[in-house]
């Protein structure tokens, strides 16, 4: 395994960064690095900016909103929030895995005297409270794991920053979002710095990786491919926001494996267009069930028949074919 060493706090850099170290870094290597943003929002592959994002909020507070390549639900990121990326070859058990990436996390957390755990379907807790987060994204046989570290965070701005949904809070039977999250900062004996909160846990990923700390240093042209890329995908208005047609008929609800939402255009009982959203925790990019399924006649069997031939794992993580048919 290699360290990237990355200094940028440039939300749109950092989104790049990711898509390029798991699509064109030598594949014959696996990489680790860390990143901090800048205020910013990090929205789900799946969601849909202007439902999510109190846009009116991030705008009066210079927030930056991006979107990721990863499913999974917003989150808010700082400077006081370490993130973690883990570039690997792909293989199906490691699929929406947290242990098998964040042993490193939970053992560095154990050597500062802070009990914590694994908890739900990607995130790592400490007393009951949040700390991190976890989502996965699959290329070229490869898989990116990223997940996030509340270290030393403002937790009042995601509540005011997102427009957290009734339905969710009900599920999860919470009043606040930041009632149920914490920074790691407050639960540590002795007081340390994010860096050297990093140096640590750096120590400990190579360490449980078996592999000795080496380090890969991006080359020009790594650089001038991931800027290219920030420029003219991460950091434009159609990747981050991107237009919200206006669909015929639309049902959503929220699962155990996250909420999901079915939009879809129906003329003489065919399935015109179709649009999944949600914070379910997918892998795969969720058109291409979309376009299995454009043509289809709006009856239960022929939408089955198509999801059936489908990994839907892969799309739509641990929301079963039965829940999904339940919006059709």
């Amino acid at each position: 395994m290699l360290y990237i060493r990355n200094d940028s706090n440039d939300p749109y850099f950092n989104m790049a960064l990711d898509e390029y170290a798991v699509k064109y870094l030598d594949p014959s290597n696996d990489y680790f690095y860390f990143y901090q943003n800048n205020p910013t929002i990090v929205i789900g592959r799946n969601q849909n900016t202007i439902e999510e994002v109190n846009l009116e909020y991030v705008k009066n507070h210079g927030i930056t909103v991006v979107r990721r390549m990863s499913g999974g639900g917003a989150v808010y990121h700082d400077l006081g929030n370490v993130n973690f990326t883990f570039i690997v070859d792909y293989r199906k058990e490691d699929f929406n895995s947290i242990e098998r990436f964040a042993k490193a996390i939970v053992k560095a957390l154990d050597k500062l005297g802070i009990d914590a755990e694994f908890s739900g379907r990607n995130d790592i807790i400490i007393a009951g409270k949040k700390i991190s987060g976890n989502a996965q994204y699959v290329a070229k046989k490869r898989i990116l794991h990223h997940g996030t570290l509340l270290f030393d965070s403002d937790l009042t701005v995601l509540g005011k920053a997102l427009n957290v949904k009734p339905e969710k809070i009900t599920s999860k039977g919470i009043k606040s979002v930041k009632s149920r999250v914490a920074n790691i900062k407050d639960y540590l004996k002795t007081d340390i710095t994010v860096s050297e909160f990093k140096e640590m846990l750096l120590k400990f990923v190579f360490e449980v990786e078996g592999s000795k700390l080496k380090e890969y240093t991006l080359m020009p042209e790594d650089m001038e491919n991931i800027i290219s890329l920030r420029n003219k995908k991460y950091a434009t208005w159609d990747w981050n926001f991107g237009s919200a047609p206006e669909f015929d008929l639309s049902r959503s609800c929220r699962f155990k494996g996250g909420e999901i939402q079915a939009h879809m255009n129906v003329q003489d009982g065919i399935i015109t267009d179709i649009k999944f959203l949600g914070d379910f925790m997918s892998v795969g990019d969720v058109s291409e069930v979309e376009e299995q399924l454009k043509g289809q006649r709006f009856k239960q069997e022929e939408i089955r028949g198509v999801l059936l031939k489908m990994d839907l794992k892969e799309y739509f993580g641990s929301i079963s074919l039965e829940e999904i048919m339940s919006l059709f």
